[in-house]
C-alpha cells in the first residue's frame, strides 16, 4: 500500500477516536492541570506553586506526579481563548495523538512489514482511546516519548534529545528511555561517534535534574522531596499498594491488544497464561479478570524468553519500571508500551486475525469512551443554587462546581444552617452533620461496560475500587447528592465525645466515633444556668506531636496551654457570653496514620461549661 495512502489512514483512525469526543467535559484530573495553568498566567515559570484542596486538604502542586508542561500548554490556550473552552481546547489536543500515531508509524516501518495495522492496533487501544479525550499530560507524553525513540533509532539525535525534553518536562517516567535507548544502541551494534547522540541519551534525566535544581534555587524545595512526602502521608508506596499495582499493570497489559490477539500472538507462552489465569481466578472469579491477567503474563513471558530483540526488551525494562514508580495501577501508566506490543503482534498474526482483534479493541475503547463522556457530561449538567454551597467532590463536577461559586471543603471546615454540601458517592465523609437530602441525582448509562461505578470492581484508573481493566455492569456511575445543613439547636452545655448525644452538636474537626480531633475541633453549646467557665479535656498519645492547644469562642482565644509531653491535659477559661456559644480546640500540629487519610490532633474526652 502507497505511504500516502497508509497516511491519510491513520489520519482519519486518529479523527475517528477523537472528533465525537470534541466536546468532551473537564474530567479526571484535568481540574488540577487547569489550576496549575491558571497560576501560570500569575507567576509563568512555576505553575505548580499552585495550592488547591485534595480530599479536603491543601495540597502543594510541586508535590504532583508531573512537572509543568501540560499546564503551561493549557495556559497558553487560555491566554488564547479567555477561559476553558472544551471544544477548541480538545481540538488542540488532537495534534498530540497525531504526533503518537506518526511516531508509532515511522517506528513500526523499521520492525514489521505490516506498519499500518500496527499503528492502528495501537490507536484503538483502550487508554489511548479513553485517555486521548483529557487535559491530563498521559498523551503529550507518549507523543513526546515515542517521537524521541523514533528520532533516536533513525539517528536524528538532535530532535530526539528536543522531544525527549519534552517529554521529562511532562512526566517524570521519562527518565526510563535512557536504559530502553541504551538497549537499543546495545543491541543494534550501534556506536555513534557524534555527541549529540550522548546528550539524546541522558537529556531526560538531565531534565528531571535540571528542573529540580531550578525549583530549589527559585522555590525553596525540590519537587521529589514533596512528591515523596505525599506518597508517604498517603500510604501509596506500600507492600499491598505496590503488589495490586502490579497485578492491574498485567491485566491491562492483556488489554495494551484484543486478548485474544495476545494469546494468539504469544502462543508458546500458553502454560504461562494458563497458570497467570487459574491464579487470578482464586482473588476474582470474573472472566473479564482472569482472561486479561492470563493474556497480560503471556505477552511478558514472551518478552522475556525473547529479552534480547529491542522490542521486548523495551516492553520489560519499562514494565519493570512501572511496578516501581507507579502505586495505583491505572492502565494509561502502559502507553509507552503500547506501540512495540502491537508491533509484536503485527508481526505475527495474518490480517484476517489482527482486523477482526482492531475491531473488537475499537468496539471496547469506543464503548468505554462513550460511557465517560455521558458521565462528565452529567457532571458538567448538574446545578444547585444556594447562596453558599460546598463540594468534597473531585474530578469534572470539582471543577464545574467551583466554575460556578462553590467551595472546596476542608477536613476541618465549619459548616452552619442553609450551607448546601454538594457530594457524590466517592467523596470522603463531609465533617459535621449536614442534614436533610434536598435532592439526589443517579448518574446511569445503558452501556454495559463501566471504567468507573458503583460497586464495579474496574481498576482502570486506581486499584482502589479493583484490579478489573474495566467491568462489565449497568451499575450506576455516581450519585450526586446536595445536603444542607440543618439548624442546630444545642440542648447540651457539655460534651460527652463519643456518645451519640455529642455528634449533633459537633460543627466540624471532631471524629466521634474514636474521638480524634483534627487540627480545629469546633462544637456548638447551650449555656447551662450558673456556669463561668468552659473547658476542654483530652489525651495526648504518645504517637502525637501537638505540644500546644488553643481554646476559642468564634475565633477569639480564650486560653493557650503547652506541655511538654503525652498525656491527659485539661484547658480552661472564663465563659464567653452568649446563651448559644461556639467552642473550638485547635492544635498547633497533627499527624497521619496511613492508610488512615486523616490528620489527627488529640483525643477529645470532652468539652463545654463546667
Amino acid at each position: 500500500m502507497r505511504f500516502r495512502l497508509q497516511a491519510l489512514l491513520i489520519l482519519l483512525a486518529v479523527f475517528a477516536v477523537r472528533l465525537p469526543f470534541l466536546n468532551q467535559a473537564v474530567q479526571g484530573d484535568d481540574p488540577y492541570y487547569i489550576k496549575g495553568a491558571q497560576h501560570a498566567l500569575i507567576d509563568p515559570l512555576h505553575p505548580t506553586h499552585a495550592k488547591y484542596v485534595f480530599q479536603g486538604d491543601l495540597v502543594d502542586m510541586r508535590g504532583h506526579p508531573h512537572p509543568p508542561l501540560d499546564s503551561w500548554t493549557l495556559a497558553a490556550l487560555i491566554l488564547l481563548f479567555g477561559d476553558v473552552r472544551e471544544v477548541p481546547f480538545h481540538a488542540f489536543y488532537i495534534l498530540f495523538s497525531l504526533l503518537a500515531a506518526a511516531c508509532t508509524f515511522a517506528i513500526a516501518l523499521r520492525f514489521t512489514t505490516k506498519p499500518l495495522i500496527a499503528t492502528l492496533l495501537f490507536i484503538v487501544t483502550p487508554a489511548f482511546v479513553i485517555n486521548g479525550n483529557s487535559f491530563e499530560a498521559d498523551i503529550p507524553f507518549v507523543a513526546f516519548w515515542l517521537a524521541a525513540i523514533a528520532a533516536f533509532i533513525y539517528a536524528r539525535y538532535t530532535l530526539c534529545a528536543v522531544a525527549a525534553v519534552l517529554a521529562a518536562l511532562t512526566a517524570y517516567q521519562a527518565i526510563v528511555m535512557t536504559p530502553i535507548l541504551a538497549l537499543w544502541l546495545w543491541m543494534s551494534r550501534t556506536r555513534p561517534r557524534n555527541p549529540s547522540a550522548w546528550i539524546a541519551l541522558f537529556a531526560a534525566p538531565l531534565t528531571v535534574a535540571v528542573y529540580q535544581l531550578f525549583e530549589r534555587i527559585t522555590g525553596g524545595a525540590l519537587p521529589a522531596q514533596i512528591l515523596a512526602g505525599y506518597m508517604s502521608s498517603y500510604a501509596l508506596q506500600t507492600l499491598v499498594a505496590k503488589l495490586k499495582n502490579a497485578a492491574a499493570l498485567t491485566a491491562h497489559t492483556g488489554w495494551l491488544v484484543f486478548p485474544l490477539l495476545a494469546m494468539a500472538a504469544f502462543r508458546r507462552s500458553w502454560i504461562v497464561g494458563l497458570a497467570a489465569a487459574a491464579a487470578a481466578a482464586f482473588y476474582d472469579q470474573n472472566p473479564l479478570f482472569w482472561l486479561s491477567f492470563g493474556a497480560g503474563a503471556m505477552i511478558l513471558a514472551a518478552c522475556l524468553r525473547d529479552r534480547r530483540n529491542f522490542l521486548p526488551a523495551w516492553i520489560l525494562v519499562f514494565f519493570a519500571a512501572a511496578l516501581v514508580l507507579f502505586f495505583a495501577g491505572s492502565a494509561r501508566y502502559l502507553l509507552p508500551i503500547g506501540v512495540p506490543v502491537a508491533i509484536l503482534v503485527a508481526d505475527r498474526l495474518s490480517l484476517r486475525w489482527l482486523a477482526a482483534g482492531a475491531a473488537g479493541s475499537a468496539l471496547i475503547s469506543l464503548s468505554l469512551a462513550i460511557v465517560n463522556y455521558q458521565h462528565q457530561a452529567a457532571y458538567r449538567s448538574f446545578q444547585y443554587d444556594a447562596p453558599r454551597i460546598f463540594t468534597n467532590a473531585e474530578w469534572g463536577l470539582r471543577y464545574y462546581l467551583e466554575s460556578r461559586g462553590a467551595r472546596a471543603i476542608t477536613r476541618d471546615e465549619a459548616l452552619w444552617p442553609g450551607d448546601a454540601v454538594i457530594t457524590t458517592a466517592y467523596a470522603p465523609p463531609v465533617n459535621g452533620t449536614p442534614g436533610a437530602v434536598v435532592l439526589e441525582r443517579e448518574i446511569q448509562s445503558s452501556i454495559p461496560l463501566r471504567t468507573v461505578g458503583l460497586g464495579c470492581r474496574s481498576g482502570y484508573s486506581s486499584v482502589v475500587w479493583g484490579l478489573r481493566p474495566f467491568d462489565i455492569s449497568l451499575a450506576p456511575l455516581d450519585r450526586v447528592r446536595v445536603e444542607v445543613v440543618a439548624e442546630r439547636k444545642p440542648i447540651l452545655g457539655y460534651l460527652n465525645i463519643g456518645t451519640p448525644e455529642a455528634a449533633a452538636q459537633i460543627v466540624s474537626g471532631i471524629y466521634n466515633s474514636d474521638r480524634w480531633t483534627g487540627e480545629r475541633a469546633t462544637v456548638i453549646l447551650k449555656r447551662p444556668p450558673d456556669t463561668s467557665t468552659v473547658e476542654a479535656s483530652f489525651f495526648v498519645p504518645p504517637q502525637s506531636p501537638a505540644r500546644s492547644v488553643q481554646l476559642l469562642s468564634n475565633g477569639r482565644l480564650l486560653a493557650t496551654d503547652t506541655f511538654s509531653a503525652a498525656g491527659v491535659r485539661k484547658v480552661s477559661a472564663p465563659a464567653p457570653p452568649g446563651d448559644t456559644v461556639s467552642l473550638s480546640l485547635v492544635v498547633d500540629k497533627t499527624f497521619v496514620v496511613p492508610p488512615d487519610q486523616r490528620k489527627l490532633g488529640v483525643l477529645l474526652t470532652g468539652i463545654g461549661f463546667k
